[in-house]
């Protein structure tokens, strides 16, 4: 039976707090950087999840998004090339509904049970935008979050399903909305969430014929905190099994809400737990999930949903995360326009850029980056062996900072890097603190978005200070 054997999550370093000036909310909010959005999120809450997991195993990536780099082209392909996934899986983008990362769970739980692949890998990520300052801005979230889904070693077992579909205009955004947009709040909540989660949940009770009282915790999407705690007591849940839904700590953060909710139940739970897991989005999902002794092995090495809470930094003014949002125009830079992107370029390079491969000099086994067809150490052209920098962790060898160059993070920091085990790597520092950059500090991986030029989202990596 197929079932969920690794898991993995990322919440974004920056958050909307009481400290940020000019944000009057009473909790915060977790903000992906400007260099984000819900593909890049998708990279590493999947990089999460695949720790320890054989990444040749994997025949199938599903990724979960309403807040798609395009319209038109898969994110899961760039998600997956990121990940270093094999050439050979299918990918699909589930898009246009907050159901989606759920019922991504599903799709991916058939395709294991009718061996179509070995494993198959959820990711759900979203980047939402309400209108600023409005009472939507303050209760939504950015993060990710991805599960293996497989048949062997299974930490979770999916006992039961239970699905409904129905049409209902309560939470929309077309092609020429910036903004999330809603119904009235009463009408939406009654005849809409409540009664379709309400309708799921009865019948998946009905079918395995079991009460709330069966369940260790109830993990579901919510709109907002109120209609959490509705829920909870429409179905009868008590405040113990219900699962913190992290509002006033991260936020709704769409698509990925549930999902990411079910990774924090599963890192505190133990082995004969039961947990309901619900999703909502013009209709509902609701699922009945058993934990096995395989638990203790899943949770391990993972930073998941906790690690991420603690390692959170204020953002110093709300007027910034507008810019990074470019809802705030500021002056351009005194310099001349970039250069259009080379698709041909692009898809030649794609293995150093995207995969993040070095190469391993077969002679000398010293390692380069980017890979150079004779030794910098030995002259030799015998060949070489790729080798995989992105998950490799290093420390800052020179850095230097450049005020001048018209980044939306000022000043741009550019490092050098020298990789353990060998390597040395030139880009951009993000997620970085001025005072605290120095050299020896340790940094690791991140797959970043350097910008988007004549509608080309141009993906590469960029160093991070490690969050710890």
């Amino acid at each position: 039976m197929a079932g969920i054997t690794a898991f993995g999550a990322y919440l974004p370093k920056f958050r909307l707090t009481k400290q940020t000036q000019g944000w009057s909310a009473p909790g915060e909010r977790t903000v992906a950087n400007f260099d984000e959005d819900s593909v890049t999120m998708a990279v590493a809450a999947g990089r999460d999840c695949l720790a320890g997991v054989r990444r040749q195993s994997v025949g199938g990536l599903l990724f979960a998004t309403t807040t798609p780099a395009y319209f038109e082209k898969q994110g899961a392909s760039t998600i997956a090339a990121a990940l270093d996934l094999p050439r050979d899986i299918f990918s699909e983008d589930i898009a246009g509904t907050l159901r989606g990362g759920t019922s991504a769970l599903r799709a991916a739980v058939d395709a294991v049970n009718g061996g179509s692949a070995k494993t198959v890998i959820v990711a759900a990520a979203d980047c939402r935008l309400a209108y600023p300052k409005s009472a939507m801005e303050q209760s939504l979230g950015d993060g990710a979050a991805a599960l293996a889904i497989g048949d062997t070693n299974v930490a979770v077992e999916v006992e039961a399903a239970s699905f409904i579909t129905e049409h209902m205009m309560d939470v929309w955004r077309n092609t020429e909305q910036t903004y999330v947009t809603t119904g009235e709040d009463r009408f939406i909540a009654e005849e809409g969430y409540l009664t379709a989660m309400t309708d799921a949940i009865a019948s998946l009770l009905k079918k395995t014929r079991l009460t709330p009282k069966d369940f260790t915790k109830a993990v579901y999407y919510s709109p907002d905190l109120r209609r959490h705690g509705d829920l909870a007591r429409r179905l009868g849940f008590t405040a113990n099994q219900v699962q913190d839904p992290l509002y006033g700590k991260v936020g709704n953060t769409g698509t990925a809400f549930p999902l990411m909710l079910l990774v924090a139940a599963l890192e505190t739970a133990n082995p004969g737990d039961r947990i309901l897991l619900a999703g909502y989005g013009d209709g509902a999902d609701a699922y009945s999930l058993r934990v096995t002794e395989h638990i203790k092995k899943a949770k391990r090495g993972r930073r998941g949903i906790a690690k991420h809470l603690e390692t959170g930094a204020p953002m110093a003014d709300y007027e910034e995360f507008l810019r990074w949002r470019e809802l705030l125009e500021r002056e351009p830079a005194r310099r001349p326009d970039p250069q259009p992107i080379s698709i041909q370029a692009s898809w030649r390079d794609r293995e150093r850029n995207l995969n993040l491969h070095g190469a391993r000099c077969k002679s000398c086994k010293r390692i380069h980056y980017p890979p150079q067809p004779i030794c910098g150490f030995c002259q030799s052209s015998d060949g070489w062996d790729a080798v995989r920098l992105a998950d490799k962790k290093g420390t800052i060898v020179t850095f230097s900072m450049d005020y001048l160059a018209g980044t939306t993070d000022v000043p741009m920091v550019i490092a050098v890097v020298n990789f353990a085990g060998g390597g040395r790597f030139l880009g951009m520092l993000t997620d970085r603190e001025i005072d605290a950059i120095k050299v020896g500090m340790p940094v690791e991986m991140s797959f970043r978005k350097l910008g988007v030029i004549g509608g080309i989202h141009n993906y590469f990596w960029k160093t991070v200070p490690i969050r710890s």
